[in-house]
Formats: C-alpha cells, structure tokens, sequence
C-alpha cells in the first residue's frame, strides 16, 4: 500500500475502486507505459472481489461477454506464470435433469461454438466418465475443459503486485468522495486525504458505484444482490473439477477443501432504490423469480439513511460504511451442501469452514457497464457485472484499458455501453 501523504499531483488515470476490475485495468494500462493510481476506500477486494465463487467460466455466459471470457482465460494463464493466483484449469461441469435443461445447453452451444468455445454436450455416459463418485444418474450436461477455476482470496492481491513493479500507485483506506472538471479537460480528484489530477477517470466500485456516479449527476440503473457462499475442508475422494447441479454448485479450492453454493442462494433487499429502478429491473424480477428472491427488512432503512449527495470536503458515505458485509444465508448453504452430499457421500462427513455473504453489482439486462459516459469528458466507468466479473476481470480491464486511452479494442464493448439504458 502506498503512504497517504505521497499521493501524486497528477496522473494519466485515477480509478475509483480497488476490486479484480480496478486492479486489472490498472495492471493493463501501467503495461502500458500509462501513470496510474488506484484509490481504494477500504482494502483490496475487501467485497465481492475476494467472495465471489471462484469460477473462470466461459459456459452459459451471455452471448455478448463469450469474447471477454475466452480472452479472459488466456490471461488467467498468463498471470498464474508470474504470481500465484491459484488459477487451473480444472475444468467446468453444467449438469442437465431435463430435457428442458439440456436443450437450454444446446441453445445456448448453437450460438457459443462460432465464437470459439471450446464447450461439448454429454449423455449420460459422458457424465458419469466425469463424475464415477456420483450417485445421481443425469441426463447430460454441458462441459467446457478449457474453463477453471482461480482463488479469490490471491487474485486482486497477486494482479495488483503485478501493476506496483510496473508503476501503479494503489492507496487502500483511501475513499474518493468526488470528482472535477477543470476548463483545461483536466479532472480533478478529491479524496478524504487530498486531491491530484488525472487526464481520465474510471470508476470501477462494483457495488457502491451507483451512490458514486449519483453523486455526480449520473444515472447508473444497477442494485445489488446478496449473495452466500460456504467453503469445507478437503474431503475424500476428491471431486476435482467445478459443477453446476443448479440446487448446489462446488469447485474445488487451492487449499484442498472446496467452495459450495446455490443459484437460489441469492436475495435482492427492498430499498429505496428498488422503487427508483422499478420499472426497469421489472422484467428481470419475474424472469429470474426462482433463482432471486425479494425481501423487505432492516436494509431498506439502512440505505434510506444513506446520503446522496456530499461534497468534496464533507465526510462520504464511503468513509462511514467502508466494507459492506453482510451476513450469509446459512439455511440456504446448509441446503446446498446437503444436497451436494446426496449426489457425491464424500461431503457427507465435510466439515464447514466457513460461511460468508457479499453484494454483488447488477444490472437490469444482467450485462455488465464498460462505457464512457456521454456528457462526462474523461470519466468512464466498468461495473455491474451481475455476478460475472471475477472470471473476466483480466479481461475486463485489458479493454477497459484501450477505452481510456481512445484506442480500438480488439473486443466489441457496444453490448456494454451505459447508453443503452
């Protein structure tokens, strides 16, 4: 972490946000010769960064993110050469109980394949040669050898040791409460510890980035998503690659035990905020019924207490809340992990290790944000990444990258614009 009192007079990019987004485009653009500092309101993936699942998936993404995820791999590998981040390609598992399901798969390969992924449907047959410990007879699955898994808790870390031998300046406990612009072209970034300026700014806050660009006069249509995950102690035998069987997913972790959860493990808290976006989240609330849940309770009048608007020199809602962490839904573990336990008996005698709950940043299409903002010179922002981001992030930030320097991106990011709301 860099001293508070040696922060620059100017940088080429200053980035809101020390997640796997902000870390990894300041990884990129240091490479490229670029001054950079990060400013980062608590510690270095102290969110959803650091408490996400693990996955570095290229399967079932959507159509418009298969390029960052295929690029995202290859980075992945490239990284894991220079620092531990504890990538490998362990290979990823979607598991079909239905015809419906499976046809899901096909659907979705049909569109996938010209893209490049390296995905292939099995039979039952194909299944069971992945899984011989299994007890439950599926009808197919979906398989993609080329995905893997890397761990959260080395990742933002290992990137961002990475970004320092190359020059990035990165301030933890350093919150940015708002940003300026000069006649010159020039922004001006006041943080809780002073200010310095910056030719571009990104602002990379996952979660918060909302309250952040509200702030600014910018409307981000994005809410969050609690979700919960539990890890075990090794187990044996071991399952060594991830799987999805929808009521539980597993992975396995670099410490020898392995990271459990459900697609229906997540909930979206009612706040104040639920009733701005209403009419936009709308269709994604009936759409995605089964798979989040709706709840009214203390955080609706948490966020209500929540500032909007502060200035420059007032105390920021980023200092006084600087980690969300909320507790995990430890009914909905104790679910999956049952439920894993009755397909693969080696969980059943698992110990639980821990459990843990994070916000994840979504947007209303579940596509995530990669856009300068129109009417904004010079500020960008990368967030809303809906549950996507970890496995793309190396990706993420190398386009992100090019979009703050003006350069063409070698990966369309049309799909991504802020614009589109």
């Amino acid at each position: 972490m860099e001293p508070l009192q040696s922060l620059p007079v100017k940088v080429d990019v200053a980035i809101v946000g020390g997640g796997i987004i902000g870390i990894s485009t300041a990884y990129a653009l240091t490479r490229a010769g670029v001054s950079v500092a990060v400013f980062e309101k608590g510690t270095l993936a102290c969110e959803q960064s650091s408490r996400n699942w693990g996955w570095v998936r290229s399967l079932m993404r959507d159509i418009p993110e298969i390029p960052l995820a295929l690029l995202a791999n290859k980075r992945w590998t490239e990284i894991q050469q220079q620092t531990d981040v504890g990538f490998r390609q362990s290979g990823i598992l979607y598991l079909a109980r239905t015809s419906g399901e499976l046809n899901d798969y096909r659907l979705w390969l049909d569109k996938a394949k010209p893209l490049g992924v390296d995905a292939v449907l099995l039979d039952r047959g194909g299944v069971s040669a992945h899984l011989p410990e299994a007890k439950e007879n599926w009808i197919g699955g979906l398989y993609s050898q080329g995905d893997g898994v890397a761990e959260p808790g080395l990742a933002t870390q290992g990137i961002a040791e990475l970004a320092r031998r190359h020059g990035a300046r990165i301030y933890e406990h350093c919150a940015v409460r708002a940003v300026g612009r000069q006649e010159s072209g020039v922004s001006t970034i006041h943080t809780e510890h002073g200010t310095l300026a910056a030719n571009a700014v990104l602002v990379a806050g996952g979660a918060w980035s909302r309250l952040f660009c509200g702030n600014l006069g910018i409307s981000l249509p994005q809410l969050k998503v609690r979700a919960s995950v539990l890890s075990t102690f090794p187990v044996t035998p071991p399952l060594d690659i991830a799987v999805n069987g929808r009521d539980f997913t597993c992975r396995p972790r670099a410490d020898g035990g392995y990271t459990v959860s459900q697609f229906n493990a997540s909930y979206t808290d009612i706040v104040p905020d639920s009733f701005r976006l209403f009419r936009q989240f709308l269709p994604a609330w009936i759409k995605n019924n089964g798979l989040v849940k709706l709840r009214l309770g203390k955080a609706f009048f948490r966020e209500m207490s929540i500032r909007r608007r502060f200035g420059s020199d007032d105390i920021s809602p980023f200092e006084e809340h600087r980690v969300l962490d909320p507790g995990p839904m430890q009914s909905a573990l104790k679910s999956s992990l049952k439920k894993l336990a009755q397909v693969f008996p080696a969980f059943e005698v698992a110990e639980v290790q821990r459990m843990w709950g994070g916000y994840i940043d979504v947007t209303p299409d579940a596509l995530p944000i990669i856009s300068p903002v129109t009417g904004h010179a010079g500020l960008y922002i990368a967030t809303g990444f809906s549950g996507h981001g970890f496995g793309i992030g190396p990706a993420v930030g190398e386009m992100a990258a090019r979009m703050v320097l003006n350069q063409n991106p070698e990966i369309d990011l049309t799909p991504f614009r802020l614009s589109r709301f």
